[in-house]
């Protein structure tokens, strides 16, 4: 049965943010961290949005029945009654489903966006889902995790899109983005340095042969030569490898020589096609800097797209 949000007297459960985040491996360790300490622990799902809404379908939030929690299913209006909500079900020992904003009773509650979203509040009761999905992302599989509301039960799940699934509702997790960055350029330098700061993995190479095992699909090769030669070995392991994303340095003017050196060496158009050249979204980023931000801007545009 749906439940609505209902307002708690300070003090009696006193939720706190334990550090900001939305990274799934992050708050899916924060929660299986409680459970092996021998501490209860809910996950929340977002898994209804009516209208508008700050977080996708399958946000999460962690929360501990210390009252700490991480992570966001909205953008940050509704986090602390969604923990109040979380450490009440836990005293209770009852999931739960509640709503906030459009088509809630809960008037007190409206979010900045105007929309209406649906939460599921499951108090984990083994660790072992978690670890699953976490073990896949660390050995950069895709997994998931379904939850049936009205059976309680989580489990892990094949990768299957976000979203219900009859009676479930499945959440999947991708692999953290890994970035490759090639080249021996001051704009490989800026781009890897500014791809760390924004959480990619970031891996450095100028070798094709050490770099073939770490290319897989949620990759993205960023070649960044200002010598063609150079840059051939290592833009045909990528083409061979099956990255979501190939982006490489130069003017039209040096694709069209890159362009020509694959199809002698073999590639089809639909294989050339494939590559970003020039690299990024806004065209003659001249300076190191505005070229890094142009061409992380579309990797993670490809990724979003992917």
């Amino acid at each position: 049965m749906l439940q609505h949000a209902s307002l708690i007297e300070p003090g009696v459960l006193n939720p706190e943010q334990a550090f900001l985040t939305d990274d799934s491996r992050v708050i899916l360790r924060f929660a299986a961290d409680a459970l092996t300490a021998g501490m209860a622990s809910a996950l929340v799902t977002l898994v209804e949005i009516r209208g508008g809404a700050a977080r996708s379908l399958g946000a999460q939030m962690a929360v501990r029945e210390d009252g700490q929690y991480c992570g966001f299913v909205s953008g940050g209006c509704v986090e602390s009654a969604v923990a109040y909500e979380a450490m009440e079900a836990m005293l209770a020992g009852e999931d739960r489903t509640i709503s906030y904003g459009a088509g809630s009773p809960y008037f007190d509650i409206v979010l900045p966006c105007g929309g209406g979203i649906t939460l599921t509040v499951h108090i984990l009761r083994a660790v072992q889902p978690l670890l699953a999905v976490l073990n896949r992302l660390e050995q950069r599989q895709p997994a998931g995790l379904r939850y049936r509301p009205d059976q309680q039960i989580l489990a892990s799940s094949e990768h299957r899109p976000t979203g219900w699934h009859g009676a479930e509702f499945v959440v999947s997790y991708r692999p953290r983005a890994r970035v490759m960055v090639m080249g021996h350029s001051l704009e490989a330098q800026v781009t890897a340095n500014l791809a760390q700061a924004a959480g990619f993995d970031v891996h450095t190479l100028d070798n094709p042969q050490p770099a073939l095992p770490l290319i897989d699909a949620d990759t993205a090769v960023l070649l960044l030569y200002h010598d063609l030669h150079r840059e051939l070995p290592l833009l045909q392991a990528a083409l061979a490898a099956q990255p979501f994303y190939i982006g490489a340095l130069g003017s039209r003017c040096t694709h069209q020589k890159r362009v020509a050196a694959l199809a002698e060496a073999g590639w089809s158009p639909e294989d050339i096609a494939r590559i970003k050249a020039p690299i990024g979204i806004f065209p003659k980023a001249r300076d190191a800097h505005s070229l890094a931000l142009s061409v992380l801007a579309d990797v993670a545009a490809a990724r979003h797209a992917g």
